[in-house]
């Protein structure tokens, strides 16, 4: 069985090496990555979900071969990996299954006490000292980051690319119309700020659906690796 990964704003292809150790020998362990950033970094930021959603699928097929495949995203990577899924429906080719973490989907809306939508602040947008604010509040970000000039303007430019294509592209889509076929298993931390918002993704799939709550924050995904890979492995019912 094939594995592609998908990586969290900021990531690369090196972003879910602590996996790889816990994942079988017999799944073929395929680490994803957008323009801008690791053996990409020559290549111009995309800036859209559409055009990160084709790179990944032209990606994926280039890849693919006979056996069955899983995806796996984190934050935005399992945000992106719905619409990836989506895709590689339409085009005959689904994964056997979604594994999606620290992401509640697409088209959740808060409330305030009022009842009024609450309307967040797009990330990309922000000013150096609020974006800063937000890295350190979302965690899993080195805090030489935040106190070296040098790599903080490295680095930023690529986070604020990933959060544009997360946060400009939003789409109302009717839920009904855009659900796939394949089982979705979501998994948040329980520090996260929508994890109430976690079975929002069961309204994205005609299949089987589980979320599960652990322990941690944005980031608790290093903290879990064997529940990743359990999770991961268990696609193998549905082939």
């Amino acid at each position: 069985m094939q594995l592609f990964l998908l990586h969290f704003a900021g990531g690369s292809c090196y972003s879910y090496e602590f996996l790889r150790k816990s994942i079988p020998d017999n799944f073929d362990f395929l680490q994803l990555e957008l323009p801008g950033r690791g053996k990409r970094y020559k290549d111009a930021f995309l800036m859209n979900r559409s055009d990160a959603v084709k790179d990944y699928v032209s990606q994926i097929k280039e890849k693919r071969t006979s056996a069955s495949y899983v995806l796996y995203g984190h934050s935005m990577g399992a945000y992106l990996a719905y619409f990836v899924a989506k895709e590689m429906e339409r085009i005959g080719d689904p994964p056997v299954k979604l594994v999606l973490s620290g992401n509640s989907g697409p088209n959740v809306i808060e409330y305030d006490e009022e009842g009024n939508i609450v309307k967040k602040p797009k990330r990309y947008l922000m000013n150096d000292e609020e974006f800063k604010e937000e890295l350190k509040e979302l965690g899993g970000v080195n805090e030489e980051i935040f106190t070296n000039k040098e790599l903080f303007d490295f680095f930023t430019p690529i986070l604020r690319a990933d959060f544009e294509v997360v946060e400009k592209d939003e789409s109302n889509l009717e839920a009904q119309n855009e659900r796939v076929n394949i089982p979705i298993h979501v998994l948040m931390g329980d520090e996260e700020e929508y994890v109430d918002y976690i079975d929002n993704w069961k309204r994205y799939t005609f299949s089987y659906f589980e979320s599960q709550i652990l322990k941690g924050n944005h980031f608790f995904i290093y903290e879990y690796p064997e529940k990743i890979a359990e999770v991961i492995k268990s696609a193998k019912v549905y082939y």
